[in-house]
C-alpha cells in the first residue's frame, strides 16, 4: 500500500473510527431485547454454529449492562480500537497477512519481562533468563509492526509485565491498541495508578488468583490476596474494565467453578474470567498438579452454565476449542514473543526457531516452523482437545523433530522424551476417551473443520481471489 493511500485510508478511517464510537454510546442506550435483536441477524451470517452465536450475544448483552460504569476513555478505546481500526480499517491488513503468512493472526502475546517479584508453584515461565533481551525502542517498534498486521489486540505476559518502567509510556504510545494484561495484581495497588489506566483507557488488566485468600496466598505468597483485591477495588471505582485468571490444577479445580468463587470476584468488578489449566511446563513440571480429564470434562460443562447465569465473559481455552476453532497458536489467530525475542507458537508451546532481535515480525511469523504449526493443527479431529501439548504431543514431538527449534528456557525438551512424555500420551489417551464421544454429540451442528475467531478464513481468501480476478 502507497503512502497516499494509506494516509487517505487514515483519515476515512479515523473518521470512521469515530463515527462508531458515537453510535455505540446511542445504542448502548437501547433496551437490551432490541439491540440484541439487530446484532443477532449479522452474527448469525458470519458465525454459522449456535454456540458461537450465543458467545457473541452475551458479549453484546454484557456491555450494555455495565457500559456506563466504565470510564470514558476506555469506552471510547474499545470501541474504535477494536471494531474502528480493527475492522474497518484492516481488510487491507488482512488481505496482505494471508497472502504472506496464509493466516491473519489477530492477536500477539508479548512477555516484555520474565522477571516477577513473586515465585508460585508450578510457573510456566520460571526457567526462562530473567535479564530482558528486548529494549524499549524494539519493543516499541513490535507493537508498531503488529499494527501494521492488523493486530490491535496485545496482550502482555510475563512474567511481571507491571515490573518494567516503561509499561505505561508504551501503553500512551499505542493509543490505537488495546493491551489486555496479566498480572499477579501485586503492583496494581496503588489508586492513582489504576486512575492512570483508566484514563489512558486502552488497558485491561486480568489478575490471576487461585481462589480466595487461602488458595491464592498458598501458592503466590501471604498477602497476596489482600493486594489484589484492593487492586480490584481501586479499579472498579476508576471504571477499567478488568477480570480475573485463573489456573485450574487437579487441587483447585471445582472450588474455581463455585457459584462462590464467581460471585466474589464478579462482586469485586471483574467483567473477565479466564481459565488456563495447569500445563507441565516451567517450573518442577508435575503432572500429578494437571486437574484430571474428567475434571476437565466437568469444566467444559460448567464453564457454559457459567456463562450463561453470570454476567462474566468466561472463556476456557481447553474448554471452548468449539468457539474458537480448535487450537489459536502458532500465528493462526494468537502467538507469543518472550522477553528474548523469540516468537512462539504459544505460552506453553515454547520452541523457537526465529526472533525479533534478528528479523522482523512478519518475517518471524511466515517462518517454516510457524507456517508447519498452522498446518498441523488444522488436522487435528477434534476440538475439543486441540493442544498439540498435552492433548496431540505427537505433533508436538514431530514437529521439533523436523524443524529443531531451540527450546525457550531450561529443561523446556522435557516434554518430549521420558516420563513426563510418557505421562502426557496417557493423559491424551484418556482426554480422547472423553472428549471424542461428546464432539461426536455436536458435530452433526457444527462446521468443523473451520478457521479460528477473527481469522481470515479460507471462504474469504477464495471470494477475495475471485473478486479481483
Amino acid at each position: 500500500m502507497d503512502a497516499h493511500a494509506e494516509g487517505e485510508l487514515g483519515l476515512w478511517g479515523q473518521v470512521a473510527s469515530h463515527g462508531v464510537f458515537y453510535a455505540s454510546e446511542v445504542l448502548a442506550r437501547l433496551p437490551e431485547r432490541v439491540l440484541l435483536g439487530l446484532a443477532e441477524p449479522p452474527m448469525r451470517k458470519g458465525m454459522p454454529w449456535q454456540e458461537g452465536v450465543d458467545f457473541l450475544l452475551r458479549v453484546v448483552r454484557l456491555l450494555h449492562r455495565h457500559w456506563t460504569s466504565f470510564h470514558p476513555n476506555v469506552r471510547r478505546r474499545m470501541v474504535e480500537n477494536l471494531f474502528g481500526h480493527a475492522f474497518l480499517r484492516g481488510d487491507e491488513k488482512r488481505r496482505w497477512a494471508c497472502e504472506h503468512l496464509g493466516d491473519f493472526p489477530t492477536v500477539m502475546v508479548v512477555s516484555p519481562t520474565m522477571d516477577c517479584n513473586l515465585r508460585c508453584k508450578g510457573c510456566y515461565s520460571f526457567n526462562y533468563e530473567r535479564e530482558d533481551a528486548i529494549s524499549t525502542q524494539r519493543l516499541d517498534r513490535l507493537y508498531t509492526e503488529a499494527e501494521a498486521l492488523g493486530i490491535h489486540m496485545i496482550v502482555l505476559s510475563g512474567g511481571e509485565p507491571f515490573l518494567r518502567e516503561d509499561t505505561l509510556d508504551l501503553f500512551a504510545s499505542h493509543p490505537r491498541q488495546i493491551f489486555m494484561t496479566y498480572t499477579n495484581g501485586t503492583l496494581l495497588a496503588d489508586r492513582r495508578l489504576a486512575w492512570r489506566l483508566a484514563e489512558l483507557g486502552n488497558v485491561i488488566p486480568c489478575v490471576s488468583v487461585e481462589g480466595f485468600e487461602p488458595e491464592t496466598d498458598a501458592r503466590r505468597g501471604k498477602g497476596t490476596y489482600r493486594k489484589l483485591t484492593r487492586a480490584m477495588r481501586d479499579m472498579r471505582e476508576a471504571g477499567l474494565l478488568f477480570g480475573f485468571s485463573a489456573t485450574p490444577m487437579r487441587s483447585n479445580n471445582e472450588l474455581l467453578l463455585t457459584d462462590q468463587f464467581v460471585e466474589h470476584y464478579t462482586q469485586l468488578g471483574c467483567r473477565v474470567g479466564w481459565y488456563f489449566s495447569y500445563m507441565p511446563v516451567g517450573r518442577e513440571p508435575d503432572l500429578s498438579l494437571m486437574p484430571t480429564p474428567a475434571q476437565r470434562l466437568a469444566r467444559y460443562h460448567r464453564i457454559r452454565a457459567i456463562r450463561e447465569k453470570y454476567d462474566i465473559l468466561a472463556a476456557d481455552f481447553w474448554c471452548d476449542g468449539m468457539l474458537t476453532g480448535g487450537c489459536l497458536s502458532g500465528g493462526r489467530t494468537y502467538f507469543h514473543v518472550n522477553a528474548q525475542g523469540g516468537v512462539e507458537p504459544c505460552v506453553f508451546h515454547q520452541f523457537s526457531t526465529d526472533s525479533i532481535l534478528d528479523k522482523s515480525l512478519a518475517e518471524c511469523l511466515a517462518g517454516a516452523y510457524l507456517r508447519d504449526v498452522r498446518r498441523r493443527l488444522r488436522e487435528v479431529e477434534n476440538p475439543l482437545r486441540p493442544c498439540p501439548v498435552i492433548d496431540n504431543p505427537h505433533l508436538l514431538r514431530e514437529l521439533v523433530a523436523k524443524h529443531h527449534p531451540r527450546p525457550s528456557q531450561v529443561g523446556g525438551e522435557a516434554t518430549l522424551s521420558g516420563a513426563l512424555a510418557a505421562g502426557l500420551d496417557a493423559y491424551a489417551d484418556e482426554v480422547r476417551e472423553l472428549f471424542d464421544p461428546l464432539f461426536a454429540e455436536h458435530s452433526q451442528d457444527y462446521p468443523w473443520p473451520l478457521e479460528p475467531l477473527g481469522s481470515w478464513s479460507q471462504k474469504q481468501q477464495s471470494r477475495e481471489g475471485k473478486r479481483r480476478a
